[in-house]
């Protein structure tokens, strides 16, 4: 099955070469590249969000394989969904699903299924995949659709499962958690409460992050995600997570009456 792209023409431009330009605006193509487990990086319109994603996609060596983890925003089937084989489209192409890896990780975390129908109208996987083909047109992805429901032990066994999968796979492999921080917030708010949560990732302490989202009411939708990283970086060896750029929507709109917060993190 080819995931055909839904939120091109809302999220980022449909044209080809509209998009390109785009992202081209939103890079630093003299930035300094450093090795990386993982990325967070956000999902909102590229007007919004996109300066944040461009940043932290800048400050990795970017590999040909990406495990992207997004949060459902609808509910989805599956606890962990995966699409195992097809492909996804973009205006900037076709990008295969990595088979092979796809299969290591259903073989080493019963949790994930197979389900394309989770992935159909859910944002937050799509927006990180222009970016990527951007820099790797021959890039291939695992695209995981995260429940909301998933309690932080089964995003252990994911993120587990996920390092013993890439490690035994062998190639080189990033994974891409997609987040949002603080939604509809003022920016004093936003900034505070989302730099608690930016500091647990800093502090590489998955079991912290979800514990200080829960206990402090941030509207991250993507902690899941970016918890499961955060433990499948621990068991390839991260030591350490670094905040790349943070902003907000108020960047782009003006108005920090109601802003959504963005980080752009790198865990090497």
């Amino acid at each position: 099955m080819t995931r055909k792209a839904c939120v091109a023409g809302q999220f980022y431009p449909a044209g080809r070469e509209e998009l390109r330009k785009t992202i081209a605006g939103m890079i630093d193509p003299a930035a300094e590249r450093t090795k990386a487990l993982a990325l967070v990086s956000p999902h909102a319109g590229y007007i919004y969000s996109g300066p944040v994603a461009g940043a932290v996609f800048s400050s990795a060596v970017l590999p040909g394989i990406f495990v992207i983890l997004g949060p459902g925003h609808r509910e989805i089937g599956s606890l962990f969904a995966i699409q195992t084989e097809g492909g996804w489209q973009t205006p900037l192409g076709d990008c295969p699903v990595e088979t092979a890896l796809a299969s290591r990780i259903m073989a080493a975390c019963p949790l994930v299924e197979a389900d394309e129908k989770a992935h159909l109208g859910e944002h937050s996987l799509e927006v990180q995949l222009p970016f990527i083909q951007y820099f790797r047109d021959d890039a291939a992805i695992v695209p995981i659709c995260i429940s909301h429901e998933a309690r932080y032990a089964e995003l252990e066994t994911l993120g587990r499962a996920l390092a013993r999968a890439i490690r035994e796979d062998g190639r080189e492999v990033l994974i891409v958690a997609s987040t949002d921080m603080s939604h509809y917030v003022s920016l004093k708010t936003a900034e505070k409460k989302d730099m608690r949560a930016i500091r647990r990732v800093l502090e590489l302490d998955p079991a912290g992050l979800v514990e200080t989202v829960v206990s402090e009411r941030i509207s991250m939708c993507g902690f899941q995600p970016t918890a499961a990283a955060l433990v499948a970086s621990l068991e390839l060896g991260a030591r350490e997570a670094r905040l790349i750029r943070y902003g907000t929507s108020g960047d782009a709109s003006g108005d920090y009456t109601q802003v959504v917060g963005y980080a752009g993190i790198r865990i090497s």
